[in-house]
């Protein structure tokens, strides 16, 4: 990850530790495709055993992991470092 955008110049950690809050974020987002996965395997496959809602949650999270990891990280830098995206016209 760059230091700094190259476009705007904006730094991206404020501060030393600042991303350690991301990590509750990227949680929320897990429980949230660990509901929506559960519910999804209930009503579509018609209530599977538990073996399939465990290692179909579990290949979920893992494959989306990269893109929480990203995504945990901006809301962090929107919510509570200030930073508000301006796109160019």
């Amino acid at each position: 990850m760059y230091e700094a955008c190259p476009d705007c110049g904006q730094h991206y950690e404020p501060e030393v530790g600042f991303y350690w809050g991301a990590m509750y974020v990227s949680y929320g987002f897990s429980v949230g495709i660990v509901v929506l996965v559960g519910v999804l395997l209930y009503y579509l496959a018609h209530d599977p055993p538990v073996w399939v809602y465990v290692s179909t949650v579990a290949a979920a999270v893992l494959l989306l992991t990269p893109l929480l990891f990203r995504y945990a990280r901006a809301v962090m830098l929107y919510f509570f470092g200030g930073v508000h995206y301006k796109p160019p016209r």
